[in-house]
């Protein structure tokens, strides 16, 4: 096997976050579920866009966070997503190649437009997400760069993009482009809606191509329907490698087949806003595992991103993850 050029390589879904701070009221005037994902069309998001008048613009998406992330880290990360030729798609790429992330899928021209995640914070600092996922979701199998694939140590998929057939295509081609090329292939879950969605493929999907899955617990319980976490850890250990489930304020575990690595939270002194809390975890564990750390001080590095994430407004951090793991003793 070839030396890497990249620690990660991520394909995902290329989205604008638009941020806004919004009291439990406005939720409720908008029909929003609370700490949810929910799909919506292009009318819904232009009259939320019109409501968001003060919002935060930021390029993201979950698998572009992470990607950011494990440039903060100071690794190397490439990333696959669609993007339209408008003005949003335009920022998008500007903004990710300025953060360090190779990225250079060719737009898509005319309708639909760029993917944009409207996302009201609630003092709690819960994030409800309403997205439009518009051109993002047009990625086919003919938009994976096998180059750049197999120049990764991982792929890193991002489940919010298993919808469509030619983008669930999409993954099983670039897995088994990275899988030919001895990468390793990571997943993460993304969200109980899409579990619930594309349950049955996703269990084909981490059976049979992925090294590495990223999980909280209402997603792996939903993915092997079991109400109890060690039951479903045991049917996830047996199907994938490395399992991973992040639990909020308890922390998070690691499994393999032979142990469990019970990872704590760093404590913050305030959650501003959950946002990307689970993409700078990926970051943070994808980064450790690509220079060979071992699963603890993977879930240590991941733990830290994404206590720094949640302290602030937005997806990505704010402070730069290699000079904030030095302060904190970590090796990088």
């Amino acid at each position: 096997m070839t030396s890497s050029t990249y620690d990660v390589v991520a394909v995902g879904n290329a989205i604008i976050d638009v941020l806004q701070s919004a009291p439990d009221a406005f939720l409720a005037e908008e029909n929003i579920a609370k700490g949810g994902m929910t799909l919506i069309d292009e009318a819904r998001a232009d009259h939320l866009t019109a409501r968001f008048a003060d919002a935060v613009l930021a390029a993201g998406g979950s698998a572009a966070n992470t990607v950011t992330g494990v440039a903060s880290f100071g690794g190397k990360a490439g990333y696959i997503g669609k993007v339209a030729d408008d003005a949003l798609g335009a920022r998008f790429t500007a903004e990710f190649r300025a953060a360090g992330v190779s990225f250079s899928t060719p737009p898509r021209p005319g309708k639909p437009g760029t993917a944009r995640c409207l996302i009201a914070v609630t003092p709690d600092g819960q994030r409800s997400m309403s997205t439009y996922l518009g051109a993002s979701t047009l990625l086919e199998p003919n938009d994976i760069d096998a180059d750049l694939v197999r120049a990764g140590e991982t792929l890193f998929l991002e489940g919010y993009l298993f919808d469509r057939d030619e983008a669930k295509a999409a993954f099983v081609r670039a897995a088994e482009v990275a899988r030919s090329a001895g990468r390793k292939v990571s997943l993460t879950l993304s969200d109980k809606f899409c579990v619930d969605r594309h349950r049955d493929s996703f269990r084909h999907l981490v059976a049979g191509h992925v090294d590495i899955l990223f999980s909280n617990e209402s997603e792996i319980l939903s993915l092997y329907e079991q109400d109890d976490l060690g039951a479903a850890l045991e049917a996830a250990r047996a199907a994938c490698p490395v399992v991973i489930v992040t639990r909020s304020e308890v922390g998070s575990l690691i499994a393999t087949k032979d142990e469990t690595v019970d990872v704590k939270p760093i404590p913050v002194a305030k959650v501003v806003d959950t946002t990307g809390a689970g993409d700078l975890y990926a970051a943070g564990f994808l980064f450790g595992y690509a220079r060979g750390r071992s699963l603890a001080e993977c879930g240590a590095l991941a733990s830290l991103a994404a206590a720094e994430v949640i302290s602030h407004m937005g997806p990505r951090p704010e402070q730069n993850l290699r000079a904030l793991a030095l302060k904190n003793g970590f090796r990088v």
